[in-house]
């Protein structure tokens, strides 16, 4: 029985491109564990800092290095696939803009290949903030109380960005998280306790996205539950990551020893099945497919659960939550990777 061929792409032309390298690293390995082996052959696929496109890019995967960009622009044609024919389905494993944000699904759709995840409809909002809570705000998930505000206003005359300040601090107040709204991974996040560092997180946000986001604060512990499935979704146990940092930031997610993951989450059981309904619901509320990460504020002083946002191409590194919290699930990599597939070509033929 021939092998299926699984096109497994990596790279991509956002801030988390080393982070998708290591991603498609571990997942190539779980493809090899096991029943895998007999089963799927990776084509390796790299798509460069500038853009361009690297078949059978086996020495990138190997080394865990990213190739330098081309000296010369790189041509529309050096943006596309070329080995469509030779692949029966693909495994984007790229996280933030330019290709966990639909983009590349609509490639993918264009094209009529099958591929694991979520779709463009799902990866849009999912990368999208605002767009994101409010679908959650629809379905009536509890958010944190938030304010949108746009680059134009940031970088507006001296008159109107002092009234957008006051504006945040009478209805948000400190501290405060400014967030853009279409970057993954924690990339362009500042916290501010005060004015000065207000001023500055919108202008730093600004740089980044011409939308941003503007969060209340809360004290609270940060937990995730993990989502796996097309139309009948199962949701994980639940992990809660504990850090000395501000936040959540990029170091800390991608830096061993920097975060303290607890699996299982030492949480009431009536707390945990209310996380693990609202992470299905989430799902969801944006019509995700294959596989997602829901991140919560449980507010202990108040039992409250806040959903924070939803990834939906989490990390596969060795220090990601995601495969973590499957595997204490009961379901090892070499079965997570196996099962995406299974679901990505399940949701093709849904399509058809």
């Amino acid at each position: 029985m021939a092998k299926m061929r699984v096109g497994l792409l990596f790279g991509g032309c956002s801030g988390e491109h080393e982070v998708s390298i290591c991603s498609a690293q571990a997942i190539a390995r779980g493809l090899s564990l096991k029943g895998n082996r007999d089963k799927y052959e990776v084509v390796p696929v790299y798509i460069r800092k500038d853009g361009g496109w690297v078949m059978n890019a086996h020495d990138v995967l190997t080394s865990g290095k990213p190739l330098a960009s081309s000296e010369e622009p790189v041509s529309v044609a050096d943006r596309l696939p070329t080995v469509v024919a030779d692949v029966d389905i693909w495994f984007p494993v790229l996280h933030g803009p330019n290709g966990e944000d639909g983009t590349m699904q609509g490639l993918f759709q264009l094209m009529q290949v099958p591929y694991v995840g979520c779709g463009v409809l799902a990866s849009a909002v999912g990368m999208d903030k605002l767009a994101m809570k409010s679908a959650f705000a629809q379905v009536g998930l509890p958010q944190v109380k938030y304010m949108e505000v746009l680059r134009s206003q940031v970088y507006s005359n001296p008159c109107i960005f002092p009234k957008l300040c006051d504006q945040i601090e009478e209805t948000l107040g400190y501290p405060c998280f400014v967030k853009p709204a279409n970057l993954g991974s924690s990339v362009g996040i500042a916290k501010a306790t005060d004015r000065k560092e207000l001023e500055a997180a919108l202008d730093s946000a600004a740089s980044y996205d011409r939308r941003i986001i503007v969060e209340a604060g809360v004290v609270a512990r940060e937990v995730e539950c993990a989502i796996l499935g097309n139309d009948n979704p199962k949701a994980s146990i639940i992990g809660e990551i504990s850090f000395d940092a501000d936040f959540y930031d990029y170091e800390t997610k991608y830096t061993s020893g920097q975060a303290d993951l607890a699996i299982p989450a030492p949480l009431p059981s009536d707390v945990v099945t209310i996380i693990q309904e609202q992470a299905v619901q989430a799902f969801q509320s944006i019509d995700g497919a294959g596989l997602s990460r829901v991140d919560f504020f449980y507010v202990e002083s108040t039992g409250e659960v806040l959903i924070n946002e939803i990834n939906t191409f989490p990390g596969f590194t060795a220090t990601s939550m995601y495969p973590m919290l499957w595997q204490a699930s009961g379901i090892e990599f070499d079965q997570l990777v196996d099962r995406l597939i299974e679901l990505g070509l399940e949701r093709t033929k849904q399509q058809a």
